[in-house]
């Protein structure tokens, strides 16, 4: 069984909120718009960080892929910054990560399980800062949303 912290859009940012509540995961998916390499550092000192670069991510991150496929546990996830870059044929793609709108949704689609853990970086447009757990045993998951209180 494998503990996954799943974060999106955190734009120079890490909350302590967040880093104490992914402290002991087995991982760390972040869906891009990470924006400095410093996060990248920070977040693999707690776990192996699979990250993709967002669109705010400049010349530093030319090294990060725009799209990761990834199996953990007998689970294909496919991850990309942006959902509309999504190719139209993910073969064999149990669970998709994305981010970019700032928006937490979980959705299941034909059988594949679409995941935006929200933002948990810099608030903007005055949405929540989310973002999630997810625990994976074999071909099973389950997700939980983390809503950081709001005291900005």
């Amino acid at each position: 069984m494998k503990k996954l912290a799943i974060i999106s859009d955190t734009h120079g940012m890490l909350r302590p909120e967040v880093l104490e509540q992914i402290e002991g995961c087995d991982m760390i998916l972040h869906g891009g718009d990470i924006n400095k390499q410093d996060i990248l550092d920070q977040l693999n000192r707690i776990a192996p960080v699979y990250a993709v670069r967002g669109n705010n991510d400049r010349e530093w991150a030319e090294h990060i892929p725009t799209s990761l496929h990834l199996k953990i546990e007998d689970l294909h996830f496919f991850i990309i910054h942006n959902k509309r870059q999504v190719p139209k044929d993910l073969p064999d793609v149990d669970v998709v990560i994305f981010g970019h709108s700032h928006r937490y949704t979980e959705q299941l689609i034909d059988g594949t399980f679409w995941l935006n853990p929200g933002s948990c970086g810099r608030r903007r447009f005055n949405q929540e800062i989310t973002f999630a757990l997810m625990t994976v045993d074999g071909k099973t998951y389950q997700t939980e949303k983390i809503l950081i209180p709001q005291h900005e």
